[in-house]
């Protein structure tokens, strides 16, 4: 079992930046997989990024290339989101999830744990 725990969101503005955590609880933590999606007012809940159980792999949805970055450090149970150059319209709850994975796959849904999310607002 895994708990997920997200913190950093809050208001700014365009062009600017955040830097997102997950606080992850449980034994086995660093042995997961995990992602970022984010969800905006009406509609679908949307990948941008995973990472694997290491920290070796990681891929980001190609529309938020070269803005955001995911990483992890496994020693403090906590993966991380950096958003730069922000925009209006990366304004959603973004919500981290973790799954058990083989190797240093990444995977871009099947996710089992879930946290209750943190909203991102970006004003222009």
């Amino acid at each position: 079992q895994v708990q997920l725990a997200e913190s950093g969101g809050g208001l700014v503005q365009a062009g600017g930046s955040l830097r997102l955590a997950c606080a992850a609880s449980g034994r086995t933590a660093s042995r997961y997989a995990m992602g970022w999606f984010r969800q905006a007012p009406g509609k679908e809940r949307e990948f941008v990024a995973a990472i694997s159980y290491s920290g070796g792999s990681t891929v980001v949805a190609d529309s938020l290339k070269g803005r955001f970055t995911i990483s992890r450090d496994n020693n403090k149970n906590t993966l991380y989101l950096q958003m730069n150059s922000l925009r209006p319209e990366d304004t959603a709850v973004y919500s981290c999830a973790a799954r058990s994975s083989l190797g240093e796959l990444l995977y871009r849904g099947g996710y089992t744990y879930w946290g209750q999310g943190t909203q991102v607002t970006v004003s222009s």
